[in-house]
């Protein structure tokens, strides 16, 4: 109760700055909610939303641009893992319209590090969306390859992929299954960890009030009434896919995925392949969260995901 008290009054006294409130109309809020469903996939759909009480709704109405991670600086790597040499395929313009902290965006970017090819990022304002005014698609990760549109994190890795290697296959049954797994239940047990308490849910906060495409206000709410809607979120999350310990679900999926590897460095043997990148793709943005950390302290993931930093290596995008 302490918790939820001191979120409430955290985030009464957001919603009491000058220009929070009377600023947002219902088409900014109802864009909004959509936002903190962003993505090619959603932690929280609009029916989980509905589920919420006033207040959490009303909270939650207010975020502007509700995302559902958080990144930090990786430390220096300790091995060296040579990158896959990419074929003779030049893009002349790459460029990542994206949510900093949407797991569906770093998915793209872990694939675009790891082939070091060089893209641009346009950070997106959640609530206007201005930047991607000209797209009928609404949502991130948007693409533009050579002034080709391309939308929905793992179609566009698959177009990519195969611009790459245009005699590759995608059909390898392995592969395919832990990308799905990544989709469909990697991605859920997250949100329930990095929101589990008011300290980590303003930890992640943190990150997204100094990153995010934000006005002064904006940031505020976000910081605020976003770790308090999420906090509230997180739990209806755990209701909805069954999650009673939060940890224990997340180390079991840490877990799953080292035992998939069957001793080897990476799913894809010695080279990491689209499975390897998807879930160092989501995970790279809690790394070193508190949830994170104690992932990595409680399960046996922490050797692969050092492998993967390492090969994926440094960020190839330059923001606008």
């Amino acid at each position: 109760m302490r918790r939820v008290s001191r979120l409430v009054t955290l985030t009464r006294s957001a919603s009491a700055l000058p220009g929070v409130n009377g600023n947002v109309n219902s088409g900014a809020q109802h864009r909004l909610v959509q936002t903190a469903s962003h993505g090619t996939n959603s932690f929280a759909n609009k029916a989980v939303f509905d589920q919420l009480g006033p207040f959490t709704r009303s909270a939650a109405h207010g975020v502007a641009g509700i995302v559902f991670f958080s990144a930090a600086a990786s430390p220096a790597m300790q091995e060296v893992h040579a990158k896959e040499t990419i074929p003779s395929v030049k893009f002349d313009e790459v460029v990542l319209y994206q949510y900093e902290a949407c797991p569906f965006c770093n998915k793209v970017k872990a694939f675009l590090d790891y082939y070091d090819i060089s893209y641009k990022i346009v950070e997106v304002n959640p609530i206007s969306k201005k930047e991607i005014k000209w797209s009928d698609y609404k949502k991130v990760p948007i693409l533009q390859v050579d002034g080709e549109q391309l939308v929905d994190s793992s179609a566009i890795i698959d177009q990519l992929f195969q611009k790459i290697h245009p005699t590759g296959s995608l059909d390898d049954e392995e592969e395919k299954q832990w990308r799905g797994w990544v989709d469909n239940h990697l991605v859920h047990v997250l949100s329930p960890n990095i929101y589990r308490n008011t300290s980590e849910a303003l930890e992640s906060f943190d990150y997204i009030t100094t990153h995010g495409n934000f006005s002064f206000s904006e940031r505020l709410v976000a910081k605020y009434a976003g770790a308090a809607a999420m906090y509230f979120v997180s739990k209806k999350l755990k209701k909805k896919y069954n999650i009673t310990d939060e940890r224990a679900a997340l180390y079991d999926a840490a877990n799953t995925w080292v035992d998939a590897l069957k001793g080897r460095e990476f799913l894809g043997g010695t080279k990491p392949n689209l499975a390897d990148l998807a879930v160092f793709g989501v995970l790279r943005p809690i790394r070193y969260l508190k949830s994170g950390r104690d992932m990595v302290e409680n399960t046996k993931i922490g050797d692969w995901y050092t492998r993967m930093e390492s090969a994926v290596g440094v960020s190839c995008g330059t923001k606008s």
